[in-house]
């Protein structure tokens, strides 16, 4: 597994699954809704603490930038 998701990435994906779960405990989303948001924030904070995304790989997408 090769990382493909960058510092600006992580961040953007950490604060998302943030924003949701605040919500949800400020009990603004519920029901299905809130079950697959919170399912998606699951998604964004594992695939940021191992800093890949298996959705990126077959579109060949890389967040990192260019090495020099």
């Amino acid at each position: 597994m090769k990382s493909n998701i960058g510092t600006i990435d992580r961040v953007i994906r950490l604060l998302a699954a943030a924003v949701v779960i605040l919500l949800y405990f400020m009990n603004l989303i519920s029901g299905t809704l809130a079950i697959v948001l919170l399912v998606f924030a699951g998604i964004f904070i594992l695939t940021s603490l191992i800093s890949f995304c298996p959705l990126y790989l077959p579109f060949g997408i890389s967040t990192l930038g260019k090495k020099k």
